[in-house]
């Protein structure tokens, strides 16, 4: 294996490539989602009865479920954000991969606190 393939391929392996890639694609989801709350919050300029109709609509488990994903790519982002910016301000490079894990860890469970009380 030549020094090119393996730095093609080796970070794929490593947990801070799979962090770093979780922290970009909750920000894509996150940006995806901004447009739909933009709309619904619109809803409001249209009167009082379009925004009830469509917050009653939203009023079922599936959108609770929905709200509890986006908990936690807002968890995983936010910490995922915090992770780089210590990366890139403090000295240190042993246990980033703790790091990367514990945050996953704490978003999970931001989630699973919104979840119990949303449900």
């Amino acid at each position: 294996m030549s020094a090119r393939q393996l730095h093609t391929t080796a970070p794929r392996r490593n947990a801070l490539w799979v962090a770093a890639m979780v922290h970009r694609i909750s920000g894509l989801a996150l940006a995806c989602f901004l447009p739909l709350h933009f709309l619904t919050l619109g809803l409001a300029l249209q009167g009082e009865a379009r925004l009830d109709s469509t917050l009653r609509w939203m009023d079922n488990p599936l959108f609770k479920i929905g709200e509890t994903m986006l908990v936690f790519l807002l968890a995983v982002h936010m910490l995922g954000g915090l992770r780089v910016l210590l990366i890139e301000n403090m000295p240190w490079r042993e246990g980033q991969k703790d790091l990367a894990l514990a945050a996953l860890a704490i978003a999970a469970c931001v989630a699973f606190a919104f979840l119990v009380g949303a449900v």
